[in-house]
This record gives C-alpha cells, structure tokens and sequence, in this order.
C-alpha cells in the first residue's frame, strides 16, 4: 500500500475539498459547493472553494456557523506560508468574486464570508492582524472569529490542528504527521458512507493522507488486519489500477527482452506473449 501514491509532489486541494463536503454531511441538501472558481473570463483563477447556502438554515458543524449565502473558502496546505498578505489576497479574491455578479450587488456584501483553513496556528499572521486593530476571538477549539472596522466580510481562520478530534478527524487526516487515533476513527467512520459521491471524497482525502503519510498507514496494514480490509475497501479503484499498472509494466518490460533478445517485431512478442488483439495497440504506444 505504502507504494501507492508518491508524496513527492502532494495536491492537497482535492483532498481538502473531498474533506469539506464530508465535514457538512448533515447539511448535504442545504449546501452548493464550486471548486477552483474561475473569478473571471480570463484566467484569473484560484483554488479556493465557493460554497453556496441554498437554504436559510443554521449549519450543524460549527465551521459553518459564520455562513451566510456565499462562503468563499481558501485552503492552506502544510506546505503553504499564511501571512497577513495571503489575507488581503483572499479577501481580494473574495471582493472580484462578489463584483463578477451578472446584476448589480447580486452578491451582497453582507451575504458573504471568508473562510480560511490551515493546519498550524498562523501566530505572525494573527500578530499583524492585531497590530491593525483587528480583533481575533476562538469562538469553537481552533476556529477564530476575525472582527473590526478594517473588515469587508464576517471572517474565519479555521486552525485544522486544534479542532475538536472527535467531530473532525475528516480534516485532521490532512496532514504530514497525522495521529494513528485520527486514521482508524476516520477510516471506522467512512466505511460506514456509502453514497458513491461521498465515497469519492472518501478515496480524495486517503489518496493525500496516505501519500502523506506512507509509514504510518503501512504499519496500520500491517498489524491489523481489520483496518487493513477497510482501508483496502476504501481505496479499492486505488489499488486495481496499481495492479492494472504493474502487469503493464511488466509486459512492456517482457515484450522489450522478446524483441532484443530474439531480434523479432513488437507484433510477433506480444503474439508470443498472447496479448489480446484489443490491447496491443495501447502498448505499441509504449514501447
């Protein structure tokens, strides 16, 4: 398991994603979520996500307590910086977004918010905030409430490691150094989701999380087998493709000896090698 996906170059956005709709379960018919929102016809693009309130209810996860109709969400990963101009940068992104209305003030400005997420406390960024009169009040374990005369929309900065382990593994999982106790509650908890939308979220945030984090999840399969089922399960589409994958490779590789060894066509070592018609094709390509 621990070779199937490599942390060399992590995307921890989709993870992310994969996380927030699976942190607002209970809110799923409530909720609109738009992904790496183009901000205009040009590409001024980040990726940050939209999520929409269709409904006028109060969210159940206090993450989503500060949401009014239009939620603009920016995502940093462990490996991102989080300064005061990452901030103005999002409440920029947040302001382009709410001018790009098809009609005038279709977005209005009091039905918008900011929404922040990182895994660390950003203590510099917290420290300019301070210093520009901002007010900053943890109103739930590591979510902070951002208030003063110099703010444009109700924000939030959302500290993942903080958050309350029991209601939050989905996010908590999203790290470089996750904790055993948070992989086998949020793997219990997502064997139970069946949805198949739900569980491509599922397999979103176990992709990051085990590239992320390969020796942890290796000793988990390795001593229990339970958990290793499960989590086998979870990621099954994962696991077939690597086993598509390497049969490949090592027909590619058989087919390359034929071909050097006995000085014969690409043709005449797959026919030797009973490869389908249908398939040939596909490894003449690779060769």
């Amino acid at each position: 398991m621990a070779d199937i996906l490599e942390a060399v170059n992590i995307q921890w956005h989709p993870g992310f994603y994969g996380a927030a709709e699976l942190e607002f379960l209970s809110n799923k018919g409530d909720l609109e979520f738009q992904r790496e929102y183009n901000l205009s016809k040009e590409p001024i693009r980040m990726d940050m996500l939209i999520i929409k309130k269709l409904a006028d209810v109060r969210i159940k996860n206090e993450l989503g307590h500060i949401f009014k109709k239009y939620n603009v969400v920016e995502y940093k990963s462990p490996d991102d910086a989080l300064s005061i101009d990452d901030y103005y940068k999002t409440v920029g992104y947040a302001c382009l977004y709410k001018g790009l209305g098809e009609t005038v003030d279709q977005i209005p400005a009091d039905e918008l918010t900011i929404s922040i997420f990182r895994e660390s406390y950003p203590r510099e960024m917290f420290e300019a905030m301070k210093n520009l009169g901002m007010e900053i009040k943890e109103y739930y374990p590591g979510i902070y409430y951002i208030s003063g005369k110099q703010i444009l929309f109700d924000t939030q900065i959302v500290v993942i490691k903080q958050l309350d382990k029991e209601t939050h593994r989905t996010l908590r999982v999203l790290s470089k150094h996750v904790r055993e106790e948070d992989v086998r509650a949020f793997v219990k908890r997502a064997a139970k989701i069946s949805e198949p939308g739900d569980r491509n979220n599922v397999d979103a945030v176990l992709q990051v999380s085990v590239s992320a984090n390969k020796e942890l999840y290796e000793a988990i399969r390795r001593c229990d087998k339970v958990m290793c089922e499960a989590l086998r399960e979870l990621m099954k589409e994962d696991f077939e493709k690597q086993e598509r994958e390497t049969k490949q490779e090592t027909l590619l590789e058989a087919i390359r000896n034929l071909m050097e060894t006995m000085k014969c066509s690409a043709d005449q070592a797959m026919a030797a090698l009973k490869i389908p018609e249908a398939d040939k094709r596909k490894y003449i390509a690779k060769l």
